[in-house]
């Protein structure tokens, strides 16, 4: 699997895996507004392809929480980051992908020595996900109204990645 920076030319990939079932149950109320965002690149921000292959599979948003434009966050901490995953497709779920995406998304999160932490916020009601972060070793230490969506916060410090990734 490799990680490569998204453009213009998967906007109607991007549309495509935002209209299915499974990716509006995890994120019902966003609109990503595609069509101008693919052609920005802050450097607070990356959005990433993952590619199995060379056939796209899924994406990842990486942000310093601190400097994202819109304060979805709020107040947070210097040397954080944050992330949002999904598989596109119904059928790649449930083969391990997710799972190798985070995995290089960490890495790309903790290559920068001065992150000290790494953080998600999965719906309330999803509780998939919740088991899919736990595994990876985040913990749940907030739950927060993100607009209309009830979530918990899991953050994953850097201490608790490097034990798990040490084995």
């Amino acid at each position: 699997m490799n990680l490569r920076p998204a453009t213009s030319a998967d906007l109607e990939l991007l549309k495509h895996w935002d209209e299915q079932p499974h990716v509006i149950a995890s994120d019902p109320n966003d609109d990503w507004h595609w069509e101008v965002e693919l052609d920005r690149t802050p450097d607070w921000r990356e959005y990433l392809i993952a590619e199995m292959e060379g056939r796209p599979i899924g994406f990842i948003q990486i942000i310093d929480p601190a400097r994202e434009e819109s304060h979805y966050w709020g107040d947070v901490a210097e040397n954080l980051r944050a992330i949002d995953i999904w598989i596109g497709e119904a059928t790649d779920l449930g083969k391990g992908y997710g799972t190798k995406m985070m995995q290089l998304a960490l890495l790309r999160c903790f290559a920068n020595p001065d992150v000290i932490a790494v953080l998600v916020d999965p719906l309330v009601s999803n509780t998939r996900a919740h088991r899919f972060y736990e595994r990876l070793g985040f913990q749940c230490v907030d739950r927060r109204q993100f607009g209309e969506d009830d979530c918990f916060v899991y953050r994953l410090n850097r201490e608790d990645w490097h034990s798990e990734n040490a084995e």
